[in-house]
């Protein structure tokens, strides 16, 4: 076994009986390359990641593969979870480079890490070749080596940075118009999401839009939100028999997934169905959330409530096994009921998935339609696929599983908490708190520690894995313990956030740029310390930082977070409309500056009550406080026998509400 074999990684540990003599990342393999003067491989991925396995299997496991790279290079093996601020410089390197990325992502740097080649997936003979040409190139020509890493490194210490705007703009309703006409270019009007193939579900960008759309009254943006949400849950990019959806599908209609479960995408679509019920209801909507709740509990919650990261893409070395069905599988299992299944599902003989010659379950086609021609009702019809689909999943239960990747991250742990408080708040289900607060008590009991600091990665007993957090992390926990506090009144919640907030402006801000780093002051000092600005399938750290801020700024009269908000938004505000899939996340902190923030304050003995009934009517620019109980500046001198509303905006409050619709009246006025 190589140096892996003592890695908590599952990824790392997928890697360790290689015949590479890989190494983990740290000070050991980083100074063999110095002290021999070889170069490196940094080789990153991650355990779910289904070319990341061919590229094992074809290279990695390979006795010649391996001995080229075990002469002249040293290897070392990088869990893109576990050290993202590793990923993001290389990353860059390669989308320098080749205009593009994605993972295996495979680096070949100097002894002092910095990159000379890079890209992702390689066939064995391209690999190889590669490596040989490296070699000889830093024997025989190292100056050669060492101009083009000087530029590159240059190249990475620059990608992605911005200056800092000190002149305060006038943000207008005509910026917000402008930013959401150069989004609707993206638009695919027929299959919904953002563009051609392949299609992610980028749940920032529909929530964005969504409320866009609301404040706005624009109906073109309102139907290609529903038209996305329809699509996506229909789509085979969502598991129809066990719930949760795949990262993304490979075409252009939602079909084919790439099969990985990740936890990051299904918080947050819990998040984007949750907030869609409420603005449109839809039973379709409702059922998406009960269901993705349901496979992260049976699927992705550790005994101590923690949320473990993905499910792999492949089970018996193949893609997407355990989810799909041949029609005479099917027929096997559900007999005579078959029928109605495979027309509700469009499973075919042939295989609707023709390539692999089985069949990936997706739904096309309106229920009342597909009822008449079938000559029973609609209820008779969802009520024995119903029945069907449960019997396929008792089938499928005893299939082999994918592997589990069973890190528990603090980021992915807060953006599905935040999934939870959102479904709780639109649908006052109990049980999504109950999970939700035992989730939040396993973030304070285990990953943060007692001067505020997080650890991103849960270390159980005898762990090896890094002592390290990242903004991203303190990002989207704060974010979630804001969102607890918002669907409970608990000021605990609301203090941890706080708390976290104070350690990114001490550990991670920079005063004079404005603009957060993704590593603290205090890590591991890398070839580069990088800003993360844009947002993709995960919002940018900043600009989660940004949006919690100026919430946690209006929840405590906290000019400093107030300020901080205001110019990482500045910094920003020029590139949104350039290209707003990428700042979505800055533009929904963009609609709260142009429409304001109502600070709905609910407090006396039924201040519960009047919550849960005030939530359901969609008003996505406010934030919520209250309860029996509070020491929260806006809280001073309104508590009372009576229960009643208050809405404020810009430091000024309207009289007290007596209900919900007297709050209302003033929040639309």
């Amino acid at each position: 076994m190589n140096k892996l074999a003592n890695s908590t990684s599952p990824y790392l540990l997928q890697h360790a009986n290689n015949p590479v003599n890989w190494y983990p990342w740290g000070a050991g393999a980083l100074q063999k390359a110095k002290d021999e003067n070889k170069l490196i491989i940094v080789s990153i991925g991650y355990s779910a990641c289904h070319w990341c396995h061919v590229m094992e299997h074809e290279s990695f496991e390979d006795e010649q593969v391996a001995a080229v790279m075990n002469e002249y290079f040293v290897c070392i093996k990088v869990d893109r979870e576990e050290r993202p601020d590793v990923d993001q410089i290389y990353m860059s390197a390669v989308q320098l480079m080749s205009g593009r990325g994605g993972w295996p992502l495979n680096c070949i740097c100097l002894p002092d890490q910095r990159p000379v080649y890079g890209g992702t997936y390689y066939r064995k003979n391209d690999w190889t070749s590669i490596l040989f040409n490296l070699a000889d190139l830093y024997k025989n020509k190292p100056e050669e080596a060492e101009d083009y890493a000087k530029r590159l490194t240059e190249g990475i210490q620059r990608y992605e940075t911005l200056d800092r705007i000190l002149e305060q703009p006038e943000y207008a309703k005509a910026d917000l118009e402008q930013v959401v006409a150069n989004w609707k270019q993206y638009f695919d009007r027929i299959e919904g999401g953002l563009g051609n193939a392949p299609k992610f579900p980028m749940p920032n960008n529909w929530i964005s839009l969504m409320r866009y759309a609301h404040l706005t009254g624009d109906d073109e943006a309102a139907k290609q939100v529903q038209l996305t949400l329809q699509k996506m849950a229909e789509g085979g990019i969502y598991d129809h028999v066990g719930g949760g959806f795949a990262r993304y599908s490979v075409d252009g209609l939602w079909h084919v997934p790439h099969f990985e479960k990740m936890l990051y995408d299904n918080g947050q679509l819990v998040s984007l169905y949750a907030e869609a019920y409420t603005w449109r209801p839809n039973e379709l909507y409702k059922d998406v959330v009960a269901e993705v709740i349901a496979f992260t509990q049976r699927e992705l919650t550790s005994p101590e409530g923690g949320f473990y990261s993905a499910l792999d893409a492949d089970s018996q070395g193949v893609e997407g096994k355990f989810y799909t069905f041949t029609k005479e599988e099917v027929d096997e299992i559900l007999g005579d009921d078959a029928g109605i299944f495979c027309k509700y599902y469009h499973i075919t003989d042939e295989g609707n998935w023709p390539e692999e010659h089985t069949n990936v379950l997706f739904k096309r086609g309106n229920d009342q339609e597909l009822a008449e021609a079938i000559g029973i009702t609609v209820d008779e019809l969802l009520s024995r696929v119903s029945a069907a689909k449960q019997r396929v999943f008792d089938a499928r239960s005893t299939r082999i599983r994918p592997g589990l990747d069973d890190k528990i991250l603090a980021s992915w742990n807060g953006l599905m908490l935040k999934g939870l408080c959102d479904a709780y708040k639109a649908f006052n289900e109990p049980q999504y708190l109950d999970i939700a607060i035992k989730n939040a008590t396993f973030i304070v009991n285990n990953l943060i520690d007692e001067n505020g600091r997080l650890n991103r990665i849960y270390k159980k007993e005898g762990s090896t894995a890094p002592d390290v957090a990242f903004l991203d992390d303190y990002a989207n926990v704060i974010d979630a313990f804001i969102a607890l506090y918002e669907v409970t009144f608990n000021e605990e919640w609301l203090g941890y956030a706080k708390l976290l907030a104070n350690r990114t402006l001490l550990n991670y801000y920079d005063d004079e740029d404005g603009m957060f780093f993704y590593t603290a002051d205090d890590d591991e000092q890398l070839i580069a310390r990088k800003c993360e600005i844009m947002d993709s399938v995960i919002p940018s750290s900043n600009s989660t930082m940004a949006r919690t801020l100026k919430k946690l700024g209006l929840f405590y009269y906290n000019e400093e977070f107030l300020e901080v908000s205001s110019q990482l938004l500045r910094n920003t505000f020029s590139y949104i409309a350039k290209y707003p899939p990428s700042y979505s996340n800055w533009f929904m902190l963009l609609l709260d500056e142009v429409f304001g923030v109502n600070e709905v304050a609910v407090t006396g003995n039924n201040a519960e009550d009047l919550r849960a009934e005030l939530e359901k009517n969609y008003v996505p620019n406010k934030i919520m406080l209250g309860g029996t109980k509070g020491s929260l500046p806006l809280l001073e001198g309104k508590f009372g026998q009576t229960t009643q509303i208050y809405v404020c905006k810009d430091k000024t409050c309207g009289l007290p509400a007596n209900d919900v619709e007297g709050a209302l009246k003033q929040i639309n006025s």
